[in-house]
């Protein structure tokens, strides 16, 4: 199983200049990929840097990848003016069978200090060979510490919720509103989480408890002590001053075994941050 996380800046690479299709060319010289999990992705947002005009990101990205299934979940959301809607928010693209979907947003407590937008979590369900599994992706706050220690200490206490859960005492059907079958446990969490890799929200996001961690980065698990490779700073993006990894895949302990390789693709110059690339068993 194969799967690409990419805050993709609405287009805008390194250069300054919005073209979204330089990145899409540069997912599909990835190859064939079982979920395409993008983040800041706008939809007819006007006055977003290097835009000359507003764009459809979602529909652009939906007809470039007809094989798999769009789900959208704007965190920013507002109406046009003109009967239409504006977005901007995390994408995926996913191949195979889908099951529950959720779209939560994270939460975002008053912070005078700091400016800030809502911040959202899409999670779906996906029937897999070696059993279901759960893919969430999310771009946390990047300006304001305290909404983002908030929102990571959601992601937690969200895995926590699942591990809680437990079997209805009759079988769910698919087609019933009622009785939604347990979430399954095992998890994959990815995007960008703007904390660098000593930073605290890690260790509160990766703590154990009862001896199990809710989430495992998944990069010491596949690289050992080797350091994070770089994902923003690269290709003279105007931000940030110096190279650092802010974008991550974690593993719930199910999956940690089937790890097989994680990889920050440092050459695009098509964002200011660069894909990162996941493959597990099955």
């Amino acid at each position: 199983m194969r799967i690409l996380s990419w805050n993709i800046q609405w287009g805008r690479g390194a250069d300054g200049r919005v073209d979204l299709h330089r990145t899409i060319e540069r997912i599909r010289a990835c190859g064939a990929l079982d979920a395409i999990c993008l983040q800041e992705v706008a939809l007819n947002w006007p006055g977003l840097k290097g835009q000359a005009s507003e764009i459809d990101g979602p529909a652009v990205l939906a007809a470039a990848f007809p094989r798999h299934t769009m789900l959208w979940a704007p965190g920013v959301e507002r109406g046009d003016g003109a009967g239409g809607c504006r977005g901007f928010g995390n994408l995926m693209l996913l191949a195979g069978p889908l099951g529950q979907i959720w779209r939560r947003p994270l939460p975002a407590p008053p912070d005078p200090i700091e400016r800030s937008m809502q911040r959202v979590c899409l999670e779906v369900v996906l029937a897999r060979p070696r059993g279901e599994l759960r893919l969430l992706t999310t771009h946390l706050e990047y300006y304001s510490v305290l909404q983002r220690r908030a929102q990571v200490a959601a992601l937690r206490a969200w895995q926590g919720e699942v591990l809680a859960e437990r079997a209805p005492a009759r079988p769910a059907r698919a087609e019933s509103l009622f009785g939604s079958p347990p979430r399954p446990p095992a998890a994959v969490l990815c995007g960008d989480l703007n904390f660098a890799p000593d930073a605290p929200e890690m260790d509160v996001l990766t703590a154990t408890e009862d001896g199990r961690p809710a989430w495992s980065d998944a990069w010491p698990l596949v690289h050992g002590a080797a350091p994070h490779a770089p994902s923003v700073g690269l290709h003279g993006a105007d931000w940030p001053d110096h190279p650092y990894c802010c974008d991550y895949f974690f593993v719930t302990p199910e999956l940690a075994s089937r790890l097989r390789h994680i990889e920050v693709l440092a050459d695009t110059p098509a964002s200011d941050h660069q894909p990162v690339l996941l493959e597990l068993d099955g």
